[in-house]
C-alpha cells in the first residue's frame, strides 16, 4: 500500500455532476409544476414548492408520525438496533467519536416525504428512530432540492434542521459526522469523499448509504477508463474501508434499505 501522510491524494476530480431538482408534482391552480432547476453550489436553497395550506400540513405530520409509530414496531427495526449496538460496531463507532459524545447526522437525498412512495418517508422514520433510541445520535440536519415548504415545517417539527445552502453534498467532516444518505446517486458519494479526502477528516466519517464494494465489484464488468474515473475516490477509500453490509430489512420496509452499509474509514493503516 502507498503511503499516507496528512492527505491520501488521487487526482482532483472534475467532475461537472449536479445535483438537479426534478419537480413531477400535480397541477395546482392551473400552475404546471413540473421542472427542471440546476443548481449552483454554495447557492442560498429555498423550496420550489412554497404552497402553505395548514389541512396539507396536518394530513402530512399525521402519516409521518403513523410511519414512525409503525416502523419502530417492526422486527426489523428491532433487529437493526439490536445489530448496530454490538460491540464490533461501537467500537467502530466510538473510534469516530473519539472524545465527542455524539455524532450530528445529516441527512442528503432523502427526497419527498409527501409522495405516493413510502420509501422517503420509511428513511425518515429509520434517522428519528436512531435519535430517539441511540445515545451517541446527536442533531439531525437535512437537504434536499426537492423538498417542499410544507415538507420543510413538517421536518423542523420534527425537530430536524433543514440546511438552506446546497453544498452538493461537499460537506466536510469538522467534527464526527454520520453521513445518511440512502440510494443517492453515484455522484453524491464521490463530492462527499474528495471534500473529506484528508486523514483526519475521514475519520470523523460514517456513511450509512450505498455499498462502495459493490461499486468496486462494477468496475470488474465495465473496465473502461470513464467508468472508474467516475467513482475514482470510492475507488481509492476501499482499501481502508470497514464495510458493514445490512441484512436485517426483509419485510414491506426493505425496498427502501436495499444494498446499503455502513462504511468508516481507517485511512492511517497507510501511513509508511
Amino acid at each position: 500500500m502507498g503511503a499516507c501522510k496528512g492527505a491520501v491524494n488521487p487526482e482532483k476530480s472534475d467532475s461537472t455532476e449536479n445535483w438537479t431538482v426534478v419537480l413531477r408534482r400535480r397541477r395546482r391552480n392551473g400552475v404546471n409544476l413540473c421542472s427542471i432547476v440546476p443548481p449552483k453550489e454554495g447557492e442560498t436553497w429555498e423550496p420550489l414548492d412554497q404552497e402553505c395550506d395548514p389541512t396539507r400540513e396536518s394530513k402530512l405530520m399525521q402519516r409521518i408520525e403513523v410511519c414512525v409509530q409503525n416502523f419502530e414496531k417492526l422486527e426489523s427495526c428491532l433487529a437493526f438496533l439490536t445489530e448496530i449496538q454490538r460491540p464490533d460496531f461501537l467500537d467502530k463507532i466510538m473510534r469516530v467519536l473519539g472524545s465527542e459524545k455524539k455524532l450530528r447526522m445529516v441527512i442528503y437525498g432523502i427526497g419527498s416525504i409527501e409522495s405516493i412512495s413510502k420509501n422517503s418517508r420509511l428513511q425518515l422514520s429509520l434517522a428519528l428512530v436512531m435519535k430517539k433510541k441511540l445515545d451517541w445520535i446527536g442533531d439531525i440536519e437535512i437537504f434536499d432540492p426537492i423538498i417542499s415548504l410544507t415538507e420543510l415545517k413538517i421536518l423542523k417539527s420534527l425537530g430536524c434542521h433543514v440546511l438552506s445552502v446546497n453544498d452538493q453534498c461537499r460537506r466536510k467532516a469538522l467534527e464526527p459526522t454520520l453521513f445518511f444518505m440512502p440510494h443517492c446517486e453515484l455522484f453524491m458519494y464521490e463530492n462527499l469523499l474528495e471534500a473529506n479526502w484528508e486523514v483526519d477528516l475521514l475519520n470523523r466519517c460514517v456513511v450509512f448509504g450505498n455499498s462502495f464494494s459493490e461499486y468496486k465489484q462494477q468496475c470488474t464488468v465495465d473496465k473502461s477508463f470513464d467508468f472508474a474515473r467516475s467513482r475514482k475516490h470510492i475507488l481509492a477509500a476501499t482499501s481502508f474501508t470497514q464495510e458493514m453490509t445490512l441484512h436485517c430489512f426483509s419485510d414491506d420496509s426493505s425496498g427502501a434499505f436495499k444494498s446499503l452499509s455502513w462504511h468508516t474509514f481507517t485511512p492511517t493503516q497507510l501511513a509508511s
